[in-house]
């Protein structure tokens, strides 16, 4: 019989005495090769793609760039429950044949309180 185990990360908030789970900034990178992201746009699925992600994720901050000669977007947000992240990438993979890169990253003010 497989077993099926969920971690659940959780800290401890000082301020309401209470332990929750730990909401994570994530940067996540698309890399999109040029002529999957040319078919996405020609049939619509690029902005459905990012639309759906977009409004699911709730980002902090959208960068849209060329690198290596290829569509790329970065994405900053927070996310508290790590099987999202699948479905993100899936939509991903699927609309345009995306390379995903998606690492922790803190802001100013949290890398000084860790230090």
């Amino acid at each position: 019989m497989q077993r099926s185990w969920i971690v659940k990360r959780l800290c401890f908030d000082p301020i309401t005495s209470t332990t929750a789970r730990i909401k994570m900034r994530l940067l996540m990178k698309l890399l999109i090769p040029a002529k999957a992201g040319n078919k996405s746009i020609a049939d619509d699925s690029m902005s459905v793609a990012m639309n759906d992600f977009i409004a699911s994720a709730n980002p902090e901050a959208s960068y849209f760039f060329l690198e290596q000669g290829k569509r790329a977007a970065i994405f900053i947000f927070e996310e508290n429950c790590q099987d999202q992240l699948m479905t993100y990438n899936e939509k991903f993979f699927a609309a345009f044949d995306a390379e995903i890169w998606i690492t922790p990253t803190l802001n100013l003010k949290e890398l000084q309180l860790n230090l």
